[in-house]
């Protein structure tokens, strides 16, 4: 199956389990929002410090925007491959499209090691 246009990278199925460890960790210990209205909002305003993206939302226009936004706000982003899997892991109990982290807590450590993989990826 074709990616979406707003995917602009390959993650590999590893990266992809440890972002899901990651926003489960922020949801505990730091802080995050869920949404692509809010996650918009939140990095246009320079306060979301990392946006994980759905690839299987449709229609794929909900998050076009979102790729360049976070590249023009210097926005880490990634990709996983279930908005299903992204709410459950996010504390929603349904499909989001996007989740913003505000403060990784304990999961500073690994947002930063995965950060500098998915830096390597762009490339």
């Amino acid at each position: 199956m074709a990616k979406p246009i707003y995917v602009r990278f390959e993650t590999p199925k590893e990266l992809v389990d440890k972002t899901y460890q990651i926003v489960e960790l922020a949801r505990d210990s730091g802080k995050l929002r869920k949404g692509t209205n809010e996650v918009t909002k939140l990095v246009e305003r320079g306060e979301a410090q990392f946006v994980v993206m759905a690839e299987d939302v449709s229609p794929e226009e909900i998050l076009a925007h979102m790729p360049l936004l976070c590249e023009e706000k210097a926005v880490p982003y990634a990709y996983v491959t279930s908005k299903q899997e992204l709410g459950v892991a996010s504390g929603l109990g349904k499909a989001t499209a996007s989740v913003a982290i505000l403060d990784p807590g304990k999961a500073k450590p690994m947002l930063d090691e995965l950060t500098g993989k998915l830096r390597a990826l762009k490339k």
